[in-house]
Parts: structure tokens; C-alpha cells; sequence
């Protein structure tokens, strides 16, 4: 018969057994708290990229919609521009015939007539002696001086319309920009999800190596992208 052990050596041989566990335990602690620091990141980096992702989103719409306005009113500029461009040549007209009869009266009630935009222009234009000077230009609105205000202002408008639309067109991209970092720290989740079905510890160790890169190349664009 075999000798029974003593309490002694069962102490020993349990001892033994934890000592030989402890490093692959610890290791495996170590990787448990690697898991959790990168899950705490992916999770403020996707806050933070979502949020991002819906300023932009609100800024480009933001900007879309100043963008319509403002060409709303620039149409409505020139419009009226083209109104009051028509008045100076009805009026103008209308003094044109009075002049051709002498009928002075008629002239002087035009002249009063003529809007204070287009009077610069007309005297400008008189001053080139127009009836007997051939090379005369054929009327004050092809003259410098002449001005309508409202064409300036459906120009200015214009161009303010497609300086915001550019803008708008460049916050929906930077809102992209964060939804595609989303979608990276997505897959971040994805390869931490699937280390941890292995039991292998090479293959939890690449996963966590990979995914760890992939982290780093999302904060590294979520620092580098304008914030809105």
C-alpha cells in the first residue's frame, strides 16, 4: 500500500499548482484590463464622432438653406433691376421724342421723372454732346456713371448664395468624414468582440493588436478633423 499523504505535502502540492497558474493568470488579467481601457475609448471616440457627425449635418443643412434664401433674394433683385432698367429707357425714351419736337416742357417734366440713380448718368451723358457728337454713346445707361442699385445688390447676393453653398458643401463632407471614422471604430469593436471568443492567447493578442491600431487611426483623424 502507498504511503497517504500528509497534510503537509497536499498544502505543498496545492501551493505548486497556483504558483505554476499565476503568470498565465496575470497575463490574462493584463489582457482583461487592455479590453476594457480600449472599450472605454471606442466609446467616448464614437460619442464624440456622432455628435460631430450631426453638427455638421445641421450646419451644411443650415447652410443650404441661407444659401436658397439668399438666392431667393437675388432673383427678386434683379427682377425689379430689370424693372427699373426698363423705366430708365421708357423714360428716357419718352424725353427723346419731346426733344425731337422742341416741346421743352414735356422734357423738363421727364427729367423730373428719371430716377435719382439714372440722373448722374443722363448728365454725363448730355455733356457728350450727343446731337452733334456722332461718337457720343447711344444713351446714359451705357454710360459709366450709370448705376442701379439693385443689380449690385443681385449680384452681391449671388455671390454670397454660392460662398455658402460651398460651405454647406463642405460640412456635409466633414460630416462624412466623421461618419466614415464611425463606421472605423465600429469594426475597433467588432475585432475586440471576436479576441475575446478565443481562448488562444496568440490569436486575443493580434486581434487586440490590431484593433488597438485601428483605435489609434481613428483618434489620430478625430484630432485632425475640424470640430463644428
Amino acid at each position: 500500500m502507498s504511503e497517504p499523504l500528509s497534510t503537509e505535502d497536499v498544502a505543498h502540492a496545492i501551493d505548486h499548482r497556483r504558483r505554476s497558474h499565476e503568470p498565465s493568470h496575470r497575463r490574462e488579467e493584463v489582457v482583461e484590463i487592455l479590453e476594457g481601457i480600449l472599450l472605454a475609448i471606442v466609446a467616448v471616440a464614437t460619442a464624440w464622432s456622432g455628435f460631430q457627425t450631426a453638427r455638421w449635418d445641421g450646419k451644411s443643412a443650415h447652410l443650404y438653406e441661407v444659401s436658397s434664401t439668399k438666392q431667393s433674394l437675388a432673383i427678386q433683385a434683379s427682377t425689379l433691376a430689370g424693372q427699373q432698367e426698363l423705366y430708365d429707357s421708357t423714360t428716357f425714351s419718352f424725353w427723346l421724342q419731346a426733344e425731337a419736337v422742341g416741346n421743352t416742357a414735356t422734357q423738363r417734366t421727364f427729367e423730373r421723372r428719371f430716377r435719382p440713380e439714372f440722373r448722374p448718368a443722363f448728365q454725363a451723358w448730355l455733356r457728350t454732346d450727343p446731337f452733334h457728337n456722332p461718337t457720343a454713346p447711344s444713351g446714359p445707361i451705357v454710360m459709366p456713371q450709370y448705376r442701379n442699385g439693385e443689380a449690385a445688390k443681385a449680384t452681391a447676393l449671388n455671390h454670397e448664395a454660392l460662398h455658402d453653398f460651398e460651405l454647406g458643401a463642405k460640412a456635409r463632407e466633414d460630416a462624412e468624414q466623421y461618419l466614415r471614422n464611425t463606421v472605423l471604430l465600429a469594426m475597433v469593436l467588432f475585432l475586440i468582440a471576436v479576441a475575446q471568443r478565443f481562448e488562444t492567447a496568440g490569436v486575443r493578442r493580434a486581434l487586440l493588436a490590431l484593433a488597438g491600431i485601428a483605435l489609434i487611426v481613428a483618434v489620430y483623424l478625430i484630432v485632425t478633423f475640424p470640430t463644428a
